[in-house]
């Protein structure tokens, strides 16, 4: 794997791994996209160069590339494809409810860690005994 395939990959990872920590849904789809891309380039660079087709009778299995890594590459684009459908259609829900895309916080998430504060003990000082 060379350089600029190095970096490149680096890139995608870095910038997919934070969009998705945002909190519009806009960016977290970009930054999976991101994440997908940086994926089926590390793939596709770690299957080494290229050689013949595998083919039978075609080349000696030493000159053949290996078709492994091709094969996980498109299935990692099929993986991206669906959760970037998926994400559109939780986008487009959340845009229908509130207007907006924006990923809000939980009210009953804000409640349990009320409760589970008001449950926790408070610590006795050594001064108050």
């Amino acid at each position: 794997m060379n350089a600029t395939l190095v970096v490149t990959v680096a890139g995608l990872v870095s910038v997919g791994t934070y969009l998705v920590t945002a909190r519009s849904l806009s960016r977290i789809i970009l930054g999976f996209s991101m994440l997908g891309h940086g994926a089926v380039l590390a793939l596709l660079s770690a299957g080494g160069p290229a050689g013949e087709t595998p083919l039978a009778d075609r080349s000696s299995p030493e000159e053949m590339s290996n078709p492994l890594p091709q094969a996980l590459s498109l299935t990692a684009i099929v993986i991206s494809f669906g959760l970037t459908l998926f994400l559109l259609a939780l986008a487009r829900r959340q845009n229908a409810l509130s207007g907006d895309d924006l990923v809000e916080d939980d009210l009953e998430d804000r409640r349990v860690a009320l409760l589970a504060n008001e449950e926790s003990p408070e610590p006795v000082s050594e001064d108050a005994a």
